[in-house]
């Protein structure tokens, strides 16, 4: 008879999940903006003693975060926007089956159904179905109501992420979901890629790059499953 104790189960180490758009000539930029576009100051193959890439482009194309002043002057540029609301516990809910305005008892009924409780929280990841990732920019996509918006801010958001172009309605000029979440003191994440990442709760890591007083900042953004 052996004195061994039984083996113990070992838990699976957490998995990292790039949720990042990647960026090269014909990312889709919104219409309109300065498109991504990556040419060579020197190179290798051309007698250069290494390879030295230039890059043009628009702050919101591909994964970024917009600044305050993005949509009003003298807010705060990207240089200011804060890391924590990017850094920790993060909700994905799918809301590829969602009217075009999402009210919070549809977001909570969504989201009850995958087995998610928007309870308070902190971070929230829109999954619309609607984004760049797939390689063409979208016609139109599901965003919050500007009353929802606000009960989130009540429950705690400090950070509305999606993975359609933009955290208001395509169409929309006065961007109240914008304007609600900076003036509560939330930022956004726009042009996520969430096409293989199911409901659940994450771990977020996804900070801004420090750019100096622009309207919007680039990000490598990750979720960590949480076992």
């Amino acid at each position: 008879m052996s004195d061994e104790a039984p083996a113990v189960g070992t838990a699976r180490p957490p998995r990292l999940i790039d949720v990042s758009v990647t960026l090269r000539d014909g990312t889709p930029e919104w219409p309109g903006d300065t498109p991504f576009r990556c040419g060579w100051a020197a190179s290798i193959s051309r007698g250069s003693s290494v390879n030295v890439s230039t890059i043009t482009s628009s702050p919101h194309v591909g994964t970024h975060a917009d600044s305050p002043l993005h949509v009003r002057d003298g807010w705060p540029g990207s240089h200011e926007l804060p890391l924590e609301p990017f850094i920790g516990p993060a909700m994905v809910v799918d809301v590829t089956a969602a009217a075009e305005e999402i009210g919070m008892g549809q977001l909570d009924l969504l989201a009850a159904a995958q087995g998610v409780e928007i309870g308070r929280v902190e971070r929230v990841l829109l999954k619309t179905g609607r984004t760049i990732a797939a390689g063409s920019f979208p016609g139109s996509w599901p965003a919050l109501s500007e009353r929802c918006a606000r009960e989130l801010l009540g429950r705690g958001l400090r950070l509305l992420g999606v993975d359609a172009p933009s955290v208001d309605a395509r169409e929309s000029k006065e961007l109240p979901v914008h304007q609600m979440l900076f003036a509560g003191g939330a930022y956004n994440i726009e042009n996520l890629d969430l096409r293989r990442v199911p409901p659940g709760l994450y771990e977020l890591i996804a900070p801004p790059q420090k750019l100096m007083a622009l309207d919007a900042a680039p990000l490598r953004a990750v979720l960590r499953t949480i076992e």
